[in-house]
Parts: C-alpha cells; structure tokens; sequence
C-alpha cells in the first residue's frame, strides 16, 4: 500500500482522525499538506508526526468553508509538490442542539463546514486531478448522516449531503480515473469523546456490537487502503468503521 512520490491534503489534519489520517498516509510515503483552522500548535505537532515517517510537509491554514481559501491551498500544493494524489475530507465540527433551539447560526456553520466545505475543496482539486488523469478523494461522513441524532440534525444533514455528493463524484469523475469514496465514522476515542463521562460513554458502548469505541488508527487505516492502489477498483462508497454500530 506504498504512496511514495504521491502528494496527500489531508483538511481538519491537526489533531484526532486527521492527525491519525497525516501519519498513516505519511508512513506510506507521501507528502502531506496539513490544514488546519486555527490551532498551530496542533498542526505543527501533526507537521512533526509526518517529518518523522521521512516525508515532507506543508501547513495550510484555511477555513475550508470559504472557496478562496480551499483554491489558494490546491494551488499552494500544486505549487511546491507539483501534483495532487489524494484529498482527505475531514474537517469537521459539531453545534448540536435540538431543532426547535437551534439557531440558525448553528445550522449554518455546521453546513458551511462539514458540507460546503468539502464541496469546496472538491471543486478546487478536481481541474488539477482530471489533467493528471488521476486522483483519489476521500471524504469524512458519519453513521449519524445514515441513522440520524437526536440533536444533531444539522450534523446528520450535512454527513448525510457529503454521501450524496461523493457517490455524485464519482460518476462525474471516473471517465479520468479519479476515483471517491467515503468513510463513516462510529463513535471513535478523540478529545471530544474524552470529555464525556462513564455513563454516557457506556450508554454509547452499549449500541456497539463489537463492544468498544472505535481507535482514531481504524479509521486512518481505511483511509490508507483507499489512498492505495489496493483500491484501484472501488469508487462510490461509504464504508462504515463503527463497530457493526450500522448493518
């Protein structure tokens, strides 16, 4: 599953999955540019995760819910590695609130980000992967857009959006062997889940059948395998890391 001489942008690749995504493609051997939002700390540790496994790095700081922003990164990438190999999807946040609460400010920046922005950062890879006739774009979903939350209709609504879109993609897009696929996260042990308490971690558990939180790794490796030729044959899917959580 080598990617040595490919170049990976791995969006949110500070810290949780993203960080988990920039190591595991970095030890593959690719090149990475790392976006981040605001948390330079955590992007330059990332940065350091990725230098360490022998690759080069680039940091991006961007909002990736702004189209200029996600255009100036393409080109950024484009301008120092010569190419685009792979795109990872991941950046996300969470405004959850029950739907007669929820302002629409909290709707808002949860579509803005978690959908539009990866409409975004598709629209802007896609002109430099159709000339190389190329290309891999992996979008980060959720079982939430396929089941539904309570209190988070505006997350389930936009993860639900990112599987129509990357199966829309990858109609469009494999006359040029770009091929996209999406991961669907279960509930995984990042720092937003560490915030929780025993009972409601139980409670989360107790949905699993395989009886425990997803690792940050489990994710990052589908990541891997997709990025890889291994791969080569499959586009327009969403698999689901969750723990049997979805069947």
């Amino acid at each position: 599953m080598r990617l040595d001489n490919k170049v990976a942008v791995v969006t949110g690749g500070s810290r949780g999955i993203g960080r988990a995504v920039v190591a595991q493609l970095a030890g593959q051997g690719a090149n990475i540019v790392i976006n981040y939002a605001g948390n330079i700390g955590a992007a330059e540790e990332s940065k350091r995760v990725a230098e360490a496994l022998g690759v080069e790095v680039l940091l991006f700081k961007g909002d990736v819910s702004d189209a200029t922003a996600c255009e100036a990164m393409i080109a950024a990438t484009v301008e120092k590695f010569g190419r685009i190999d792979i795109l990872v999807n991941n950046a996300g946040i969470t405004r959850d609130n029950l739907l007669m609460r929820m302002k629409q400010e909290e709707w808002d920046a949860v579509i803005n980000t978690n959908l539009t922005g990866v409409y975004n950062c598709c629209k802007a890879v896609v002109k430099p992967m159709m000339k190389q006739r190329s290309g891999c774009i992996i979008n980060m979903t959720s079982v939430i857009g396929q089941i539904g939350n309570a209190g988070q209709a505006n997350y389930a609504a936009a993860k639900a959006g990112v599987i129509g879109l990357t199966k829309s993609l990858a109609k469009e897009l494999a006359a040029r062997n770009i091929r996209v696929n999406a991961i669907a996260p279960g509930f995984i042990s990042t720092d937003m889940t560490a915030e929780l308490n025993e009972k409601v971690v139980e409670q989360l558990v107790s949905q699993i059948p395989l009886a425990r939180l997803g690792k940050a790794d489990d994710v990052a490796y589908i990541a891997g395998f997709l990025a890889s030729d291994f791969a080569s044959y499959i586009t327009g899917q969403v698999i689901n890391v969750d723990g049997g959580m979805v069947m």
